[in-house]
């Protein structure tokens, strides 16, 4: 996950340090509180995360860090309200392989941000592993049962991810055409409400980051 600022904020930023703004005509940053956009909806991976590491940022910077949550589309949604945003340096935004890579490679022509020029990153925080889950009912009880599982259904099991043209949707697919299964895609505006799904049984099997499923495997609420 990468922290991302809007493009004109960064270069704002250099040009102040080049040019040497005396102090008296300089207004201190920041004055306020920053806005967060979070693209996926509470309770995911990049949610934990992002929140983990604005509230850190805010006893640094000796300002509330508000974290707002975005959710959809694979994180489009809440990449375009960012790239959209005042270039004041009080709008930042939570980037992942889904908004600023996976997104434009899906849908090429109906993407309403450019990840290459409307943003600039700021620093790299946080690497996640992946996992594939399932209900504990789901019958199998390791990977090559439940390769063999699907195989023998085809289209009768469902997978989560946390949206369309979102990395774990891609991660399904490419789960899907490596073995030759046939499981049906389930988007969700995030991990947070594809887990709480995964639990109740509502969908059978979850591609998701580490963290917000991992109290609930550590828990046997699902099985990975």
């Amino acid at each position: 996950m990468v922290l991302f600022s809007n493009k004109l904020l960064v270069l704002a930023l250099a040009a102040g340090s080049v040019f040497a703004v005396p102090a008296a005509q300089a207004a201190a940053y920041p004055e306020h509180a920053i806005r967060v956009i979070v693209p996926f909806a509470p309770g995911g991976s990049t949610d934990i995360v992002a929140r983990i590491v604005t509230q850190r940022m805010g006893q640094v910077l000796g300002q509330t860090m508000v974290v707002e949550n975005r959710g959809g589309a694979g994180g489009a949604i809440g990449a375009t309200e960012a790239a959209r945003a005042k270039p004041d340096g009080y709008t930042l935004s939570i980037a992942t392989v889904s908004t600023m890579a996976v997104n434009s490679a899906c849908r090429p022509h109906n993407l309403s941000y450019n990840p290459l020029t409307d943003f600039l990153p700021v620093t790299n925080f946080a690497n996640v592993p992946n996992v594939i889950e399932v209900n504990p009912k789901f019958p199998a009880k390791d990977f090559k049962e439940f390769v063999a599982v699907l195989k023998k259904n085809p289209g009768k099991y469902s997978f989560g991810s946390s949206g369309t043209c979102g990395v774990l949707h891609l991660f399904g697919e490419a789960f899907k055409m490596a073995t030759g299964t046939d499981i049906v895609h389930v988007p969700y505006k995030g991990s947070g409400p594809a887990v709480i799904d995964a639990v109740g049984g509502q969908i059978e099997i979850l591609f998701d980051n580490m963290p917000s499923s991992m109290p609930q495997i550590q828990a046997g609420k699902l099985r990975a």
